[in-house]
């Protein structure tokens, strides 16, 4: 990026830098207010999309896929599924945040650390609203061998785990770009096994890990499109306070 300005007439550059200054952070502020709008308003296109399983239309398929996976249950599946499940709660995905977002700052990485916390914070304060909004029941198909608590759609497991493996998985492919082909095969098999996880424990149905993972995408896009335009702006204004670039 900074190959590219340098390499501009000076005329250009300078109102390039002028552009950045004055319109990148109010469009930065509008992503990171509007991603969360967006996300909800997404959401609830979702809902009337998924009338279906609200009405209980979907009933056949969501029991069928559980009733399905039951008869693979064995012990050793049974331990590698709860060890699964665990990286997808709520209390580790919250310590994971602030560990990460503590190295971060202490770093001087404030744009990543400032996003691992809106991503956490938005995604957590999404799913509760979508669970009060549609109080969708848990299954109930046979005795479970882990505690769940609160409403069953959408998958909060889902949901957040896309929302921060997908964005640790977006931070480290850029910063090891040759190591980009594993970290992202890597993070994508992690959340698909968290969220396997939850149907083969019968603690929810397939569609409310399908909408977790459908709402986790929406906010993982938006908070990733957030770095790079607040990322993009630092840089700019960087740019414009290095004398070099002005040369006389």
């Amino acid at each position: 990026m900074r190959q590219i300005i340098l390499a501009m007439p000076k005329w250009m550059r300078k109102r390039f830098l002028h552009a950045t200054r004055t319109n990148l952070l109010p469009l930065l502020l509008t992503i990171r207010v509007g991603g969360l709008i967006f996300a909800g308003l997404a959401m609830w296109v979702f809902a009337s999309i998924a009338d279906d399983v609200l009405e209980k239309e979907s009933q056949a398929f969501d029991t069928g896929i559980l009733l399905a996976l039951r008869y693979l249950h064995t012990p050793l599946l049974d331990r590698a599924m709860i060890s699964l499940t665990f990286f997808g709660e709520p209390s580790v995905l919250l310590l994971l945040s602030l560990s990460l977002g503590i190295w971060l700052l202490l770093r001087g990485r404030q744009s990543e650390a400032t996003t691992i916390a809106i991503a956490a914070a938005g995604a957590g304060s999404l799913n509760y609203l979508l669970k009060e909004l549609f109080q969708r029941n848990r299954p109930l198909l046979w005795e479970r061998i882990v505690d769940v608590e609160h409403y069953s759609f959408p998958s909060g497991h889902a949901m957040v785990s896309m929302v921060m493996y997908g964005l640790i998985g977006y931070l480290l492919a850029t910063h090891f770009p040759r190591w980009r082909l594993f970290i992202i095969t890597l993070t994508i098999i992690l959340i698909s096994g968290i969220g396997l996880s939850r149907l083969y424990l019968g603690v929810h149905w397939p569609t409310d890990v399908i909408a977790g993972y459908a709402a986790g995408c929406v906010w993982l896009i938006a908070c990733i499109f957030s770095l790079e335009t607040w990322d993009r702006y630092r840089s700019a204004q960087s740019y414009s306070e290095d004398k070099s670039l002005s040369p006389e």
